[in-house]
């Protein structure tokens, strides 16, 4: 069996750097291969005023919106982007995503084409776009509050590792973004772009997902993932060999930091501690291109990326990475706590025909 079944991951994930016009603006990606992407999420990072996370996928349209933070999240606008391209996306004028002179940052993941399925693994009907090869899919679908027994399917063919879903009904609740991760297992959730610690309650049905399907619901009359009549979008994630990886470490508080082996050399990597309240933070191989990474983006926060050799000191390597921040309580490294991680490939350790990456 090969080591990878992905030997170009930029086929399937690309991060884009780019500088606002304020106009129409076509991005095209520079990856190896071409990359139409279906999640397109952007981020002002340069100087020059708050701006929220922008968040676009091809399941509900280029015009629609997600951001956090905020109190709304969730809002519609021709300016947004106007088109999901052959080898990247086209910005509108908003600001938003291509303010005049700003400096931008988009991550960018390959479902399937905005084409849906409907699947009905789950006892819950659900519309479904993946791309299983990748370990990716958006997933729809409507809530019946029931709390125990309910599973939606996911089209992945191979057990999520991590989930972020969103009650898309509810528009001003940012504690309806929950979070799975294998990190933490399923008696537990995360809140996604808030600073939350972990927390125990039923959202997944206690119950781990399968191959084909994951579990939904609530307790005590609330259903973070099942609310009756309410709609639901999750993008769901699968470790994939040599392009994804979704795990977690123990911090030890030293400049010898924690090394997470992911079996590639990564392009992103989110991590959030599990133990404290601390952002989730965003590393990428463009806007650090060399080791250490010292600039962070966090989910939860509108500002500019932030830039803290002490706190946030992070080296890429070939098969993983490694935690370089040197004492309790830098925001990636408090002695004694468990963070969850969520990483992609720049490039497989080693390819399908056996070549091995090289370090930074």
């Amino acid at each position: 069996m090969a080591y990878t079944n992905i030997d170009d991951p930029s086929a399937h994930h690309q991060t884009k750097l780019y500088t606002g016009t304020g106009s129409s603006l076509a991005l095209t990606n520079d990856g190896n291969s071409d990359l139409q992407p279906d999640w397109v999420w952007a981020k002002r990072h340069s100087s020059g005023g708050n701006y929220s996370h922008a968040v676009f996928d091809s399941t509900r349209g280029s015009t629609k919106r997600f951001y956090w933070p905020g109190t709304a999240q969730n809002d519609t606008n021709a300016q947004y982007i106007t088109s999901f391209d052959t080898n990247g996306f086209t910005a509108g004028s908003d600001a938003n995503i291509n303010g005049s002179n700003l400096g931008y940052v988009a991550w960018q993941w390959k479902a399937n084409g905005g084409t849906t399925v409907t699947n009905t693994d789950g006892n819950i009907t659900s519309s479904v776009q993946a791309n299983p090869d990748a370990g990716f899919s958006i997933v729809t679908y409507a809530g019946n509050g029931v709390q125990t027994g309910k599973t939606v399917g996911h089209g992945l063919n191979s057990a999520p590792k991590m989930i972020i879903s969103k009650n898309t009904n509810n528009n001003s609740n940012v504690l309806d973004w929950r979070v799975y991760h294998v990190g933490v297992g399923p008696t537990k959730y995360m809140t996604w772009a808030t600073t939350q610690t972990v927390n125990t309650y039923n959202d997944w049905d206690n119950t781990a997902p399968t191959t084909s399907v994951y579990s939904v619901g609530g307790a005590g009359g609330y259903t973070p993932t099942n609310t009756n009549n309410a709609n639901y979008q999750a993008f769901v994630f699968a470790d994939v060999q040599g392009y994804s990886k979704f795990g977690s470490y123990i911090a030890n508080a030293s400049t010898n930091g924690p090394f997470v082996y992911t079996g590639f050399k990564p392009a992103f990597v989110i991590i959030k501690n599990t133990n404290r309240t601390e952002s989730w933070m965003i590393f990428d191989n463009k806007r650090s291109s060399i080791n250490p990474i010292i600039s962070a983006l966090k989910v939860d926060s509108a500002s500019p990326q932030e830039t803290a050799d002490g706190d946030y000191r992070t080296d890429f390597v070939s098969n993983g990475f490694k935690i370089r921040a040197g004492a309790t309580g830098y925001a990636n490294h408090t002695a004694g706590n468990k963070y969850i991680y969520m990483a992609f490939a720049e490039n497989p350790f080693v390819t399908s025909t056996g070549v091995p990456t090289t370090a930074r």
